[in-house]
């Protein structure tokens, strides 16, 4: 069977033509809206030298604090480290899906879904933290999974991964679940190859040569220091600074102040309402920069919905036929979204969805794969859902873009198909 050729330079394409899109009208609206308000001041504050917003890892109020400090305190440079991630994270997500299935068409099948997929893009144009972690992420898992398709260069890849899995841990704890699959993924491989002498063998496994203890240094030590590292700016507060010695009481304090957070709010969700795309939040709907604009955050109707047969199929077909990155996208999926499921955080946000949808895309793009493959009844599934997402990507562009709205107040009603989107 021939190899099928990388499509790193469409990948690359794609990601420009995002960023290009996000780009439009970035700076609009011309002031902090929705949770800016906490990470723009807890940047301000950072460059002060000043304690604000401590419960919040520090890397992407950093990053922040960077775009503030070099370019100057205005909305488009709040938000142009978000861009500049999104599109990052983008083409990062491709390679993670070539190197996991070496496909040229579901690589960019996944990449477009990405795309379209309306929470990528919302995320990609605001000031929060969001996206530098994911962006990170989706570097860390592409280094670790192409470590397995290149031994000779496993062990930068993997210390590369762990360090990019550390700074995403530094951005925002959502992916905090995400930092334990590379190892045991590594783990398990090393056992099944070695049998009970996979603690130290170095011989078969995910990256032969590489023993387990070496690993747990790549993808857990390293991490966990980098991590740490990434509160650098705290340990320097003008008042009240960080103990750069005691990371577990500074950790419990964060802990303390993220679960008294229990007033309700307008747009808080629950995980299940997130995985059937039924609760949106609204960012931005009024009047701004001399005309009514909004910003929703939900779901592409169309491929979040589609997903979730896709991700059952990838269950089925990963067990029952060993598709090894079928399961393993699905497994992120369960992993990343169980996280909030069995979270006491009193207070959730569809926007915690990102992570789990990020991975839905890669499981629609491999059953859509699939359906393509079939000479039957089924082979028009994977153009219609592309040409599906597109189009109600576009459809939705206005009120997910702050674009202007010449309905008036009631502008938005043409895009609210259920009544717990308004």
């Amino acid at each position: 069977m021939t190899a099928e050729r990388d499509p790193a330079d469409w990948s690359a394409v794609i990601a420009v033509f995002f960023l290009a899109l996000v780009w439009w009208r970035l700076g609009i609206p011309s002031r902090i809206y929705f949770d800016e308000v906490h990470y723009v001041t807890a940047a301000r504050h950072l460059l002060n030298g000043t304690r604000f917003n401590p419960e919040h890892p520090m890397l992407g109020k950093t990053v922040l604090a960077g775009a503030i400090a070099w370019l100057g305190d205005k909305p488009l440079y709040w938000r142009a480290p978000s861009a500049l991630a999104g599109a990052i994270g983008l083409f990062a997500f491709a390679r993670l899906m070539w190197f996991a299935t070496q496909r040229r068409a579901v690589t960019l099948a996944a990449q477009f879904l990405l795309a379209t997929n309306f929470l990528w893009f919302v995320e990609s144009r605001i000031a929060m933290l969001d996206m530098v972690m994911a962006m990170l992420a989706m570097v860390g898992l592409w280094l670790c999974v192409s470590a397995l398709r290149c031994p000779a260069s496993a062990r930068w890849r993997l210390a590369g991964g762990g360090i990019a899995l550390g700074l995403a841990l530094g951005a925002k704890w959502s992916v905090a679940p995400l930092l334990v699959v590379p190892g045991l993924v590594f783990a398990r491989l090393k056992l099944a190859d070695t049998g009970k002498r996979f603690l130290w063998a170095k011989d078969g496994g995910a990256v032969p040569g590489m023993s387990l203890p070496e690993a747990a240094l790549w993808l857990g030590i390293v991490p966990l220091a980098v991590y740490w590292l990434t509160f650098w700016p705290a340990f320097h507060w003008t008042r009240l600074p960080v103990d750069p010695f005691d990371p577990i009481g500074w950790h419990q304090y964060m802990l303390q102040l993220q679960d008294s957070v229990v007033k309700p709010h307008p747009y808080r969700s629950q995980w299940w309402q997130w995985v059937i795309n039924q609760r949106a939040i609204w960012y931005l709907y009024e009047v701004v920069d001399g005309v009514q604009r909004g910003i929703v955050l939900i779901g592409n109707p169309l491929t979040m919905l589609a997903g979730l047969p896709a991700l059952i199929w990838c269950v089925w077909t990963g067990i029952r036929h060993d598709r090894r990155d079928a399961l393993g996208f699905a497994l992120l999926y369960l992993v990343s979204l169980a996280f909030w499921a069995l979270s006491g955080k009193p207070v959730q946000f569809y926007y915690h969805y990102l992570l789990p949808g990020t991975f839905l895309m890669a499981c629609l793009a491999l059953a859509l794969e699939d359906a393509w493959g079939r000479a039957d009844r089924w082979r028009w599934l994977a153009p219609a859902v592309l040409v599906g997402s597109a189009a109600l990507f576009a459809w939705f562009y206005p009120i997910i873009s702050a674009a202007p709205l010449s309905g008036g107040k009631m502008s938005y009603e043409q895009w609210m198909w259920l009544r717990s989107w308004r």
